[in-house]
């Protein structure tokens, strides 16, 4: 008998650093990045009002990874939406390591100083047991390089045609009620 769950993430915050975007060895994009999210509360005693911040470690795959590299950057609010997953690996020096992540799979840039707000992307290709195993560093995470060739036309025109899209979108970003 199975029981259904549900793995469901959707967090709207900032960039905390530039998204790092590298390629595994079968030509695979995957793009990882920081957000910081906020909360703020008044103490039920009637104190100063709290905030706290967490750090979220974010991940997109193949064509999402590809368009978080082009169009993100560091300070740009997001809403991203996807799944929990948690790795285990092995350093170089033997100690065992966890890192608990969300593989996105839809992405709407909220706002930035380039103008490319309201646009949402998202992924149908389904990646995440690929990353098992895989550790953060970049090690053996570039395409070959006859692919690369294949991969910078390509790039060279979906940027373009990414640019296209963003000068025809209407600024949202106050129409936001938070």
């Amino acid at each position: 008998m199975s029981v259904r769950s549900l793995n469901k993430v959707m967090l709207i915050g900032n960039l905390t650093r530039d998204p790092n975007l590298r390629y595994t060895p079968s030509g695979t994009a995957i793009c990882s990045f920081g957000m910081a999210t906020n909360r703020t509360w008044m103490p039920a005693d009637g104190g100063e009002k709290q905030e706290k911040v967490e750090f979220h470690n974010i991940v997109a795959w193949a064509k999402l990874a590809d368009i978080c590299g082009q169009l993100l950057h560091k300070g740009d609010k997001v809403y991203v939406e996807g799944r929990l997953q948690t790795r285990d690996w092995k350093t170089e020096d033997g100690q065992d390591r966890r890192s608990t992540e969300i593989v996105i799979e839809n992405m709407m840039l909220l706002s930035s100083g380039r103008g490319g707000a309201g646009r949402s992307y998202g992924s149908d290709d389904q990646y995440g047991d690929e990353a098992a195993g895989m550790p953060d560093d970049d090690a053996g995470a570039s395409a070959p390089a006859k692919k690369s060739s294949k991969r910078s036309s390509k790039a060279d025109s979906s940027e373009a045609a990414v640019s296209d899209d963003i000068s025809s979108i209407e600024d949202v970003s106050e129409d936001i009620p938070f």
